[in-house]
């Protein structure tokens, strides 16, 4: 719609994540080389109906989102829901992770992927920190996310689209960077022509 100068308002693109996006997000999925095998953990607050909840995200050293999800908690058990929801989406293990110092993340790497590499910073998860940035400006345009359940279908939905036109621009050349969008534009046509005829 952007390529083609329509304006849609929130309501519109909801309707549109809801009824399409799943789809096309999976396809997108399949259709992407295997991720990287450092990973990066980050969750924040978002509030829902006046009540917080973390987002947790996890991004690889390309800046590609790995998945999302949305809780109430942000405990051990919040974080091995997480882990497990992430292992089996991806099917591989990590070589590294690397998180914030929340104990959850540590507790919960214990159990379940014990042989990783953990490191714990402040800074060094600033790539999955900028992540968050698209979901807080899609946040505010929606004018707040209504439920749990509509905030996770919704950007499990939106991250793996905006991860396919998100270029990394700073590291391309111009015509490498015409390139790659033509290339993302060309998957997105086919993906989106098979989705509606699905």
């Amino acid at each position: 719609m952007a390529a083609r100068g329509i304006v849609v308002s929130y309501e519109t693109i909801r309707e549109w994540s809801l009824r399409f996006g799943r789809t096309f997000a999976k396809s997108l999925r399949r259709r992407r080389p295997q991720h990287g095998d450092k990973w990066f953990l980050e969750e924040v607050f978002i509030r829902i109906r006046g009540k917080l909840h973390s987002l947790w995200r996890a991004v690889d050293q390309h800046g590609n989102v790995l998945d999302v999800l949305v809780q109430s908690r942000r405990n051990k058990k919040a974080a091995k829901r997480f882990f497990r929801k992430l292992l089996k989406g991806l099917c591989y293990v990590p070589r590294v992770i690397v998180t914030d110092k929340l104990g959850s993340y540590a507790a919960a790497k214990r159990e379940i992927l014990p042989g990783v590499e953990h490191r714990q910073s402040r800074y060094l998860n600033n790539c999955c920190e900028v992540s968050h940035q698209p979901t807080r400006r899609r946040e505010r345009y929606m004018r707040r996310f209504t439920s749990a359940r509509q905030a996770q279908q919704f950007l499990a939905t939106h991250s793996p689209i905006h991860s396919h036109f998100q270029l990394r621009r700073h590291r391309l050349s111009a015509s490498e960077y015409r390139a790659a969008r033509d290339r993302a534009f060309a998957t997105w046509r086919d993906v989106a022509g098979a989705g509606l005829v699905g």
